[in-house]
This record gives structure tokens, C-alpha cells and sequence, in this order.
């Protein structure tokens, strides 16, 4: 409390009322795969198809990240993190570096795989009596400006041309020429060689290289970093099988560590391919004996779609596990993370590389594969929400997004409580705050039942909170809520009945 020592009238800010929950963001994918260029094992933020192109390139022959990625954009997707892999080794086919051209004392290269056509300007430095060391070094790629670096020659600096251009350039790399003193370069312009061109696919790819280090940020342990992911997809993974970069126990242990890293995380759910060309009862036999997992944080797609590649002009067939994580997005963007994300077209998709019957899916709805199936005046449209969980309260797909919404949006709402005194009072915000978040999504439709009292309820008062958890320094809420669960059999009982009345003799 202040302290009042003289008279006169004071002002004070007190907090009132309750403080907003606020919820989070549930459409944020992330990609594990082969790209054309850009940082190995580094998760990688893209907010669009075009910062993707920046940063990675384009369509690869023979590989599908960059099909995934714009499939996801495509569909509604709003961002993704993307870590590129095939770098495992030195035989993994890396190309030689580039040789290097003079720029004044520096010498500097393009990257492996940075493309050709590659420029380096030197120009002044912004504003007016720059130091002598500063200047500006400006990469261009077609005659555009990629790049643009304010650095100096000064090596005790932050931006000391050297450091800055290895760090953060992803198309040139630079260091001092031998002997004598680093000066700054003269205004010129000079084109580089041209690197030599990257492999479309590494020699090849191991399991370690996709699950990756949480110590050095790379792979999915890099991921683990990012709490804003909601999905985790690898689209190349089966390709890599296909082509015998990988074995089948790589891929089961890539696939288990994928499922095993969002079970862990808690806050996300892994979208999975099947692979390629199998008939719907070798799917059955691949998911009951070779792909048995058992998780309500994973989600299994069938069959491959047919999409146009740029890359060979032709049209190819692709996992789909890109295309349908920009679906989880849209639906989310335009129903609410409650719905299921099922019932909706895929957008791109042309065809799809196994067709579909009904009967054929009797026999994979059942163990949590969902079909991706093609309806004759209605498009090519995912046919299931299902997890690969064999519990039943956790079977469809958007109740354990919604959970980890909730979750997520109780936990951020909620941090102001930690160190308050633990009374009534904290008891009361605490029911107040998550009741009228929850209010909220009751209303929105996300929860079941025809009033908030049969939709949810928030338990935080001295029954739930005695003594000896006081005493432990812990405040223990409880919440339940009642999810809604998708309509996903639709029966109409049709009879016939006699409307005749009854015959009046005269």
C-alpha cells in the first residue's frame, strides 16, 4: 500500500474485475523434409509460399516439402516452421563450395545450392559522415536485391562483415583475404561464380538426422523449443523409404518419434502418410502389424493425391499430409477448432493415386485411418477424423484439439495466479476467470449442452485446495468440460404408416 504523508487528494490504479483468458492460436504446422536449399536442421519460420521460395527454393523433382508447404498455404494455412534434413553425412552427397571472387580484403562465395545468377554490391553506408569502416553489402539474385547487410570492418563489433554475412546470409558466404589489414571495399559490383548445382535428393537420410538434438535445435528436438506448433508432419519421410534412403525400421522409428515428441509436448498432434501405392487391405495389414501405434496425438491419412508439379510439369502424386494440415487451419479459421476437420475439399488435389469405396473404408475407418476419397459434383474431400488412439473417449480429432486449446489457453490466462496469496479470494478469481473463458466457448458451440451448467464446470474452493496443499504451496482447480463430438454416422429411420381414418357408415 502507499504511504500518505501530507494532505491532499490521491489517485491510484487498482486491478478490477475479472482478467481475460484469451485464446491461443490452434493452426500452426511444422515440416520435416528435403528442400532445394536453405539452413540444414534449423526450424525455420515461413509466413507464406513466397517466404518459403526465399529461404528453401522451390519444386524438387522427386521430393514433396515444397509440395507440402504450398498445399498447406493453399488450403488456409497461416504458418509453419520448416527444418530441412538429408545432411547426415559427408557422403550425402554435398556439392563443392563455389569459388570464391575478390570484393576489396574479402573474399566471398555462394552457397551449395544457392542458385545462379549471384551479385555482390558495396555501397555507403545510410545517413549523413558514416565511420569509415561502415558500409552496406547488398546481394543480388536476377538483378534483385536478396540481402541487404549494414556491417563494418571492425572485427570487435556486432556487425562485423564477416560474422554477419556467415550468420545470416543464406546465399553467400565471406571471410578475409590473406595478409594485411581488413579495409573497407571500394563501391563496386561483382558477380560471383556459380555454385556447383545440389543434389534433388541426398545419398542418404537416417533416423537420427530427422529426430534430431534438443541441445543444438535441430530436427524435432528443435521443435520442442517452439511452443506455438499445434501439427508435425515429415511428407518426404516415405519417399526417402521409397527410394531406399531410409529402411522400413528407420521409418517406424522416425514415425514413433514424431508421435513420441507431440505426446511429450502435450500441445500438438502428428498428421502421418501412409505410403505410397498400397491397396486399402495392405493398408489394413501395414496399420495392424508393422504400424501399430496407439496414440491420441496422432492422426493417419490415406491415399496419396494427384497435384500438378512445376518442377516437371506434370502431374504427381504426393502425401497428403501437407494439403491436410492447411485443412485443420482453414476449418479452424472458419468453424473453430471444435469442428471436425473432415467433410471439407482439399484444395490442389486433382486426383487422388487409390480410389475408394465404401466398403473399402468399412475396413480402415474402424483403425484410425482416415480416407481422403473423391465424390462425384462435390470434389476430392477427407472422409474421416479419427485419431490412432483405441480409447474411446479419445477417438476423434477435433476433441484433442480442443483439449489442447483449452489447455494451452487456460495455462498462458492463468500465470498471473503463481506467488498470490493462496485464499478465498485467489479461489474466486481463479473460478471467475476460467468460467468466463469457457462461457465463451460454450457459446461459440465448442462445448455440449443446452446450458453452461451442463456444458462445464470450474471447482477451485477449500475442497479442493485443504490445508496440506496450501501448505505445499499448491492451488489445485478442477475443470470438466463436456466436448462435442462430430456427427460422423448419419441414420434416418424411414417407415411407412397408414394415414387412413376411420369409415362413417350412413
Amino acid at each position: 500500500m502507499p504511504t500518505y504523508l501530507s494532505p491532499g487528494v490521491y489517485v491510484e490504479e487498482v486491478q478490477g474485475g475479472a482478467r481475460p483468458i484469451e485464446g491461443v492460436g490452434t493452426a500452426v504446422a511444422a515440416f520435416v523434409g528435403f528442400a532445394e536449399r536453405g539452413p540444414f536442421h534449423e526450424p525455420t519460420l515461413v509466413t507464406s509460399w513466397n517466404a518459403y521460395v526465399a529461404t528453401f527454393g522451390g519444386f524438387v523433382a522427386e521430393t514433396f516439402l515444397a509440395q507440402a508447404v504450398y498445399g498447406y498455404f493453399a488450403n488456409g494455412g497461416g504458418a509453419a516452421y520448416v527444418v530441412r534434413v538429408g545432411n547426415a553425412s559427408a557422403d550425402a552427397g554435398a556439392p563443392p563450395a563455389a569459388a570464391p571472387a575478390a570484393v576489396g580484403g574479402l573474399q566471398v562465395a555462394a552457397l551449395p545450392g544457392a542458385g545462379g545468377d549471384i551479385a555482390v554490391e558495396i555501397a555507403d553506408a545510410e545517413g549523413e559522415n558514416p565511420p569509415e569502416d561502415r558500409f552496406r553489402l547488398l546481394v543480388r539474385q536476377g538483378g534483385k536485391v536478396v540481402e541487404t547487410f549494414d556491417v563494418s570492418t571492425r572485427k570487435n563489433v556486432k556487425n562485423y562483415v564477416v560474422t554477419q554475412i556467415r550468420e545470416r546470409s543464406k546465399l553467400v558466404t565471406a571471410s578475409e583475404a590473406q595478409g594485411g589489414a581488413l579495409t573497407r571495399p571500394e563501391n563496386q559490383s561483382v558477380t560471383l561464380p556459380a555454385p556447383a548445382p545440389a543434389p534433388d535428393v541426398p545419398a542418404r537420410v537416417t533416423a537420427d538426422e530427422y529426430v534430431g538434438d534438443l541441445d543444438r535445435r535441430t530436427g524435432l528436438g528443435g521443435l520442442e523449443a517452439i511452443d506455438e506448433i499445434t501439427m508435425v508432419a515429415i511428407p518426404d519421410l516415405m519417399s526417402a523409404f521409397h527410394k531406399g534412403l531410409i529402411d522400413a525400421e528407420g521409418v517406424k522409428a522416425v514415425q514413433l518419434a514424431i508421435v513420441s515428441h507431440c505426446e511429450q509436448m502435450g500441445d500438438r498432434v502428428a498428421v502421418l502418410d501412409t505410403p505410397p501405392g498400397l491397396t486399402a487391405q495392405r493398408v489394413r495389414k501395414w496399420r495392424q502389424e508393422e504400424a501399430g501405434y496407439d496414440s491420441k496425438f496422432a492422426a493417419l491419412y490415406y491415399p496419396w493425391i494427384k497435384v500438378f508439379d512445376p518442377a516437371t510439369g506434370k502431374n504427381v502424386v504426393v502425401p497428403p499430409s501437407g494439403h491436410v494440415a492447411g485443412v485443420w487451419a482453414r476449418s479452424d479459421a472458419e468453424r473453430g477448432v471444435h469442428k471436425a476437420p473432415a467433410n471439407e475439399v482439399i484444395r490442389g488435389a486433382i486426383d487422388l493415386q487409390t480410389g475408394l469405396t465404401k466398403g473399402e473404408q468399412d475396413l480402415l475407418n474402424p483403425i484410425g485411418v482416415n480416407c481422403v476419397r473423391a465424390f462425384p459434383g462435390r470434389g476430392i474431400r477427407i472422409w474421416g477424423a479419427r485419431t490412432l488412439s483405441s480409447d474411446p473417449a479419445w477417438r476423434y480429432l477435433n476433441v484433442r484439439r480442443l483439449f489442447n486449446y483449452l489447455e494451452e489457453s487456460i495455462l498462458l490466462g492463468t500465470q498471473w495466479v503463481v506467488f498470490e496469496p493462496n485464499d478465498d479470494r485467489l479461489w474466486s478469481s481463479i473460478r471467475r476467470n476460467i468460467t468466463g473463458f469457457l462461457t465463451e466457448e460454450w457459446r461459440r458451440g465448442a462445448l455440449f449442452g443446452r446450458t453452461a451448467a451442463e456444458a462445464f464446470y470450474v471447482k477451485c474452493d477449500a475442497d479442493t485446495n485443504p490445508a496440506e496443499s496450501i501448505d505445499a504451496g499448491q492451488v489445485v482447480c478442477e475443470i470438466g468440460v463436456a466436448p462435442v463430438k462430430p456427427a460422423e454416422f448419419v441414420i434416418f429411420r424411414l417407415s411407412q404408416f397408414s394415414d387412413s381414418t376411420s369409415l362413417v357408415s350412413e
